[in-house]
């Protein structure tokens, strides 16, 4: 018999290693959460593993942004055996999220009707009802290959082909396999809050907000982001690379990258002079653009683009940022934790702000502050200026969209824009890619490019940037008047060259370890493309550098 001996709230166990990582755990909730994971030496381990070495556990509760990430995993694994057990031949797609659901559609555009949805739920909640234990396994490339053939799962096949890996991961429940991407709960019966209702030409499956993961929200509809989306997935399947398995079989073509890359860079650039076009039908109102999106969207580049844009229809652009309004240090208020929240609207001068616009729109001179982040106040002197027959005014920050930062000035005489990297790409038939991902990523490289952030700096804040952005962007990105999704297909395959050698720097006794293991195995899905081949005027090299445009 082999023990291990195991520390776990600063006391030493011993486990048999044939018992799971579960019987160390007396308590089963956490503040009324239950616990659905564990870390391992700072790896993620199912509870129904079994300790393989000497070490150190902590429980992983549903109401971490890990559980709730295995939580929807697991539900969607649910999903996928219950249809295949209802409709064998039935080849599903997970398509994108939507608030908080996630869009799926059927193959050959066949349609589920209430009828069949109906039955769906029911199988799932009988799913849930067994506790079918989940169990990660190992199997051979070739039998992995035979099985998603046999399941009609192309893109997944694809997938392995281009690892080509000889052990090939697996969740496993009641016979259903499914390409562990990461591990999922225990057992079926933790996944008890979710629906299903008709979308569009698919359905959604609905799953509980990260505010309260015991119940689900009302749902609320974003026919904006859905019509992105569903552009962007209509284009993806045009050009055959809607799947890391495709996009990496494109790589492998002689010639199939750098075209594909001027594709994609083609399709930026139309998108944007569509924007200008837009602009340009309302030029006898709108005086300025406000531009917003999320961390790390590429808002500064498309910024400048769309200067360049705006000149070819006829404006004379004018450039101007939200950050020079900052209020002082000692006047910006603080957030939950007792340090600067720099990401709330009161932390800039909002009257100062509405002040500038109104004389600038009247025709006067204007003195627009210029904040100085060093001294952290503005410099005595700030940018004076005057608008003129053809000037446009364009503004850049998180809080552009938010009707109270220009409350005195008309709707009519604003065109807000909202840009976000919205991933259409999947890594195979089941699983997407979190839009979320591909901007942490873009970040990591960025922060060490220009700011000398190692990628465990840019770990740990991640989660104040993104509960800002939930509080100050998200809910404001319907007030749009047109969006840009900045997300370029390829990208993934340049940014592994640069963030995996920054995550592998992570070492195991670091709490980030976890996150840094699951984004390295995350890119690893990636083929290479050299950076030399990315233009110079990409938004991409925002990210990775050597772009044409001086910031």
């Amino acid at each position: 018999m082999i023990e291990y001996r195991i520390r776990l709230d600063d006391e030493e166990y011993r486990l048999d290693a044939s018992r799971p990582l579960s019987d160390l755990f007396n308590v089963k909730e956490h503040a009324g959460f239950p616990l659905v994971a564990a870390l391992f030496n700072n790896e993620l381990y199912s509870l129904n593993s079994h300790p393989d070495m000497n070490g150190t556990v902590k429980g992983v509760y549903l109401n971490s942004a890990t559980g709730l990430r295995l939580y929807r995993r697991t539900l969607c694994f649910i999903l996928e055996m219950a249809a295949r057990e209802l409709f064998p031949s039935l080849r599903l797609f997970l398509s994108h999220s939507l608030g908080h659901s996630y869009y799926y559609h059927c193959a050959n555009e066949f349609r589920l009707g209430e009828e069949e949805l109906k039955q769906l739920k029911e199988k799932m909640v009988e799913l849930v009802e067994r506790r079918i234990a989940i169990q990660q396994d190992q199997i051979s490339w070739r039998e992995a290959v035979d099985y998603f053939e046999s399941q009609g799962q192309h893109d997944t096949v694809l997938l392995l082909r281009s690892n080509n890996k000889a052990r090939v991961r697996v969740n496993r429940a009641s016979g259903y396999l499914a390409l562990q991407h990461e591990i999922l709960l225990p057992s079926t019966d933790l996944v008890r809050q979710f629906d299903i209702m008709l979308y569009a030409d698919g359905f959604l499956l609905r799953y509980p907000p990260a505010r309260d993961p015991l119940k689900l929200s009302r749902f609320k509809d974003e026919p904006l982001l859905f019509s992105i989306y569903s552009e962007y997935k209509t284009w993806g399947k045009i050009l055959s690379a809607d799947t890391a398995g495709k996009m990496n079989a494109l790589v492998s073509q002689r010639g199939g990258a750098e075209h594909f890359i001027r594709v994609c860079e083609s399709l930026h650039n139309k998108k944007i002079a569509q924007i200008a076009d837009m602009v340009l039908s309302r030029r006898k109102d709108v005086k300025v653009i406000l531009i917003a999106g999320p961390s790390s969207s590429g808002k500064t580049t498309f910024t400048k683009k769309l200067c360049i844009q705006l000149q070819v229809v006829g404006f004379n652009p004018v450039m101007v940022s939200l950050d020079d309004y900052y209020l002082p240090h000692d006047q910006v208020p603080v957030d939950e934790y007792g340090k600067l929240d720099f990401e709330a609207l009161e932390a800039l001068d909002v009257d100062l702000l509405n002040k500038n616009l109104l004389q600038l729109f009247s025709g006067e001179e204007t003195e627009f502050p210029v904040f100085d982040f060093k001294k952290g106040g503005r410099l005595e002197k700030g940018r004076v200026l005057q608008m003129k027959e053809r000037s446009i005014l364009v503004m850049e920050g998180i809080h552009g969209l938010n009707k109270d930062l220009t409350p005195a000035i008309p709707a009519k005489q604003k065109f807000k824009v909202y840009i976000s990297a919205l991933t259409q790409m999947n890594l195979d038939d089941h699983t997407r890619i979190p839009t979320t991902d591909n901007r942490l990523i873009r970040r990591i490289v960025r922060d060490k490019q220009f700011r000398h952030y190692d990628a465990i700096n840019t770990l740990r804040i991640w989660p104040s940037v993104r509960r800002g952005e939930s509080r100050n962007i998200f809910p404001n990105q319907d007030q749009a008047d047109a969006a840009f999704n900045s997300a370029l297909d390829y990208e993934l395959c340049v940014l592994r060259l640069y963030a995996e050698p920054l995550l592998r720097g992570i070492s195991p006794d670091e709490e980030e370890y976890a996150e840094a293991q699951r984004l390295i195995r995350f890119i690893r899905n990636f083929s290479s493309i050299p950076p030399n081949l990315i233009p110079g005027d990409s938004i991409l090299r925002e990210f990775i550098g050597n772009s044409t445009f001086k910031y």
